[in-house]
């Protein structure tokens, strides 16, 4: 069965001298991984190697009908339709940190979620992610577009941290964050932010500064916030992929280095 799909190529690994295997975060049909066979000859089906982060339309022959065993085999590219003038890891190579951030959220896309489980908002949401980050050489808009997507990625995937009250006691945050003398954590145990008197109880947990706290728990302040605000920020949610992960995500330190 041949399946039409709007996707962006959030993998790709070269199979032989002449064929790539392709993993595509898709908007209606969700991950798949597919062999692209012939594309990396000039005059392919393809027009040449499909490169990380490019975005089109594809045709691919999935497993519909069939077992779920059958389902972890690869499907078989037929189409790729590029659409130009789109992001695509040639558009985001003139800015490292663009570049760092756009493989660190595919990276993440891509060990977040599960194949054919389609998330059309969490699609439209990385799409918009790269529109708005290619170009950009601001650095502080950079992270706060990439800490935003990270937090959409967590929320589509049922791992949405709880920031706006203590995850143990369940104290509120709005007047409290903006006093350093109410010192807030965050906690990847716990899923969240705890405050100074729960904190003990979470061995993992990391103190968040006053400005740090603020944007967790009113998101709006993060486009507006220091570059080291971010950072610091950044720090944090690379902290937490860690441990949801059992290991670093593999771009998160080249983002961090800036």
């Amino acid at each position: 069965m041949l399946t039409k799909d709007l996707a962006i190529c959030i993998r790709a690994l070269d199979y032989s001298e002449t064929s790539q295997v392709v993993t595509f975060f898709t908007r209606q049909t969700g991950k798949i991984g597919a062999i692209a066979k012939g594309s990396k000859r000039p005059n392919s089906a393809f027009g040449g190697p499909i490169d990380m982060l490019s975005h089109g339309k594809i045709v691919f022959s999935d497993s519909s009908g069939k077992s779920d065993s059958s389902r972890e085999k690869l499907a078989t590219l037929t189409e790729f339709e590029p659409t130009y003038g789109q992001p695509g890891l040639t558009s985001t190579q003139s800015d490292l940190l663009v570049l760092n951030c756009c493989l660190l959220a595919a990276e993440l896309l891509n060990h977040l979620t599960d194949d054919y489980d389609p998330h059309p908002e969490l699609f439209d949401g990385f799409l918009q992610f790269l529109q708005d980050v290619q170009g950009n050489s601001d650095k502080s808009q950079i992270l706060a577009l990439s800490i935003l997507f990270q937090l959409q990625l967590l929320k589509e995937v049922g791992l949405q941290p709880i920031l706006s009250y203590c995850v143990n006691c369940k104290t509120r945050y709005e007047h409290r964050v903006s006093s350093i003398q109410y010192p807030v954590y965050f906690s990847s145990s716990a899923n969240g932010l705890v405050c100074r008197d729960c904190e003990p109880a979470f061995p993992d947990k990391l103190k968040l500064t006053a400005d740090a706290s603020a944007c967790l728990t009113n998101l709006a302040q993060i486009p507006r916030a220091s570059e080291k605000t971010l950072r610091e920020i950044q720090k944090v949610l690379v902290h937490h992929f860690t441990q949801l992960l059992g290991r670093p995500p593999k771009m998160a330190k080249y983002v961090l280095k800036g």
